[in-house]
């Protein structure tokens, strides 16, 4: 190694040498990914419709978006009581 390596060098190296030399860490980091592999693509598919891509016009999604917040703000205005603080 030479004496002028930068910081993200010796942090690159750091990480490569641990990651080479793991043997319980690999089986740990495949079941991470396994975990992450569910969470975000299983879960995603099954229990998160598009609900916009059903709902809105193509190329028009944000009108949608903007369309039903503006909607639902004025159907439930927030409560004001004579104090004058907002209660949610």
């Amino acid at each position: 190694m030479t004496t002028h390596e930068s910081f993200w060098h010796k942090a690159f190296h750091l990480y490569y040498d641990g990651f080479r030399n793991m043997t319980l860490g690999r089986t740990l980091w495949l079941i991470i990914a396994i975990k992450l592999f569910v969470i975000f693509l299983v879960l995603k598919l099954f229990f998160f419709p598009d609900f916009i891509g059903q709902h809105a016009e193509k190329g028009h999604e944000s009108d949608f978006v903007a369309g039903e917040i503006c909607k639902r703000g004025v159907e439930k205005p927030p409560v004001v009581p004579q104090g004058g603080q907002l209660i949610p």
